[in-house]
């Protein structure tokens, strides 16, 4: 891994230029680079990673007067009665969501037992055959 420390090193320009001259000279090469790059987490985008573009992102929000928010995801808009009213909103979506998912639930259930139910009486109103018995030449009828 020699010069997999190497290329590190260099940084991720190094890298996609490998993985580039790998698709040139034999494609499955660079598909292989390509996959370790995304596998070993060398081209993640930061933040998850802990890598620089996370730290870059950071100090730049923070430059910018944005402590208190995120960049993505839920933040503060700085108006508390609109705050609420969203945090509400968006707990109140959530029940009723969870609600539709049990009573989709609920009804799959309902439908598994009506065609249960519908099997068992089809089942039980089907005229018994006899069983084969055997001919005295040793097979069945």
């Amino acid at each position: 891994m020699a010069i997999a420390a190497r290329l590190d090193e260099i940084g991720r320009p190094a890298w996609i230029a490998v993985m580039v001259l790998g698709f040139v000279v034999f494609w499955p090469v660079g598909l292989a680079v390509l996959g370790f790059l995304l596998w070993s987490g060398r081209m993640g985008m930061g933040c998850a990673h802990g890598g620089r573009w996370g730290r870059w992102k950071h100090d730049r929000w923070a430059r910018f007067g944005h402590e208190g928010r995120r960049p993505f995801g839920r933040y503060d808009s700085g108006n508390s009665a609109f705050d609420e009213y969203k945090a509400d909103t968006l707990r109140r979506l959530e029940e009723e969501q969870t609600e539709f998912l049990d009573f989709l639930q609920r009804l799959r259930h309902a439908k598994d037992k009506v065609e249960f139910d519908q099997f068992m009486a089809e089942r039980r109103n089907r005229p018994q055959t006899p069983p084969a018995t055997p001919s005295p030449d040793g097979e069945g009828q």
